[in-house]
């Protein structure tokens, strides 16, 4: 129970990552163009990687 609690945190860890690295990589133009702001790069990671 314990070690499959801590395997789903760090797989929802690497999708956050990965999802913070991609739309940090895009330019402000590109976010406003699919709606969102720089300063929503971190919730927006977050929300992915604990709904994938």
């Amino acid at each position: 129970m314990l070690l499959s609690n801590v395997v789903r945190l760090l797989r929802s860890w690497r999708r956050f990552n990965t999802s913070i690295h991609e739309l940090s990589g895009l330019g402000d133009r590109e976010l406003a163009d699919i709606g969102i702001s720089r300063s929503d790069i971190p919730r927006i990671a977050w929300e992915n990687a604990q709904h994938s």
